[in-house]
């Protein structure tokens, strides 16, 4: 493995192992940030181009977690380092991981970089305002921040669910640094309905149901953070995790035989809550955010590029889009179904999602 693989991990790494987080009762929650970093570091093995995995630190010390790839077998690196970066956004309860299907194929042409959101998986986790515009705007000034702290000018900036969303409230207040705005089934664009049954229209395309595990958090969210159920079970919180969400094995099983995916899951989300108490406070239920996208997404400037990709099989109803297509009324915004994928297309359909998302970086340059 190339040594830029290595090195700057293991440098960085050694910073927070004092900083690793165990319960009152050390016994109870088995989990701290040096098992994640052990979980992570087994799915990052995967990657053969040249990675750079290192905290970035922010200007108050809040440090990102980031990972940067390339592709080391273009001869000239002159050639990657003109093409505009693409710049990945995880959804909520995720991490840099779950990216481990795309990264290196979309790191053939251009420089790509993953993150983890603040409050997120090995990311500081700082103390989040329990107002919803101040949760936004402190996630918002961290991407600004840790944009600034990397160097880059512009991007071409995608977002998963939570992503998603945070991506365009991002892209509305720095419009000059966003090339292409890429939202993956964003999370929190529709208002949520007044009634039971509103806007169930003929014309509107009905949805699977929200999966078991979406509506365990549900019942839950409104009184507590919406992980605390991982962190109160204790030594069963992976078991419980393998249980609520055995997709995930499944979506990575011809990557790993073992629980590697569902026990990175587990030790992104069994730490002390941070980034969940930002979402809680953006959200009025689990599907639904108190200052919803739509109201917002016209204040996209017209030149900026916008495309949306939605797993056909998805929770999240497609539907938006539309309603941003018809919003934005002349400006490019491009919807797209990708065919049996659920909410997280980018692990169910890679092949079909990378070659969308390639395509769409190869538009701007």
């Amino acid at each position: 493995m190339d040594p830029a693989t290595t090195a700057s991990p293991v440098q960085n790494d050694s910073e927070i192992e004092t900083s690793s987080v165990w319960s009152w009762w050390p016994s109870w929650r088995p989990t701290s940030m040096s098992l994640l970093k052990t979980a992570e570091s087994k799915i990052l093995a995967c990657i053969q181009n040249d990675l750079w995995a290192r905290f970035v630190t922010l200007p108050n010390q809040d440090r990102i977690w980031t990972l940067t790839v390339t592709n080391k077998a273009v001869q000239k690196p002159a050639q990657q380092a003109s093409k505009t970066p693409l710049v990945m956004v995880h959804g909520f309860g995720g991490g840099v991981g779950l990216w481990i299907r795309n990264l290196e194929p979309l790191s053939r042409s251009r420089p790509i970089y993953a993150f983890d959101l603040l409050g997120f998986g090995r990311s500081s986790r700082p103390s989040f305002s329990s107002d919803a515009a101040k949760a936004e705007e402190q996630f918002v000034d961290s991407i600004e921040q840790w944009r600034q702290s990397v160097g880059l000018e512009n991007m071409i900036l995608l977002g998963h669910s939570l992503g998603g969303y945070l991506a365009t409230s991002y892209a509305i207040q720095y419009p000059s640094r966003v090339s292409h705005l890429i939202l993956v089934d964003p999370w929190g664009f529709p208002e949520q309905p007044k009634t039971q049954g509103e806007n169930q229209g003929t014309n509107v395309v009905k949805r699977p149901p929200p999966p078991r595990w979406v509506k365990a958090i549900a019942a839950v969210v409104s009184l507590f953070n919406p992980l605390a159920v991982i962190r109160a079970a204790g030594p069963w919180g992976p078991g419980l995790v393998n249980r609520f969400r055995p997709d995930f094995k499944r979506k990575f099983e011809d990557l790993f035989d073992d629980d590697t995916m569902t026990q990175y899951i587990y030790h992104c989300n069994a730490q002390t809550p941070s980034g969940e108490v930002g979402f809680r406070a953006m959200s009025e239920s689990l599907g639904w955010a108190k200052r919803p996208m739509l109201q917002r997404v016209h204040l996209l400037p017209p030149s900026m590029p916008l495309s949306m990709l939605y797993g056909a099989r998805s929770w999240v109803d497609s539907s938006s889009g539309d309603m941003v297509a018809h919003i934005r009324e002349k400006a490019y915004t491009k919807v797209q179904l990708i065919h049996d994928a659920s909410h997280h297309v980018y692990a169910d359909q890679p092949e079909t999602f990378n070659r969308v998302v390639e395509n769409i970086c190869n538009s701007v340059n």
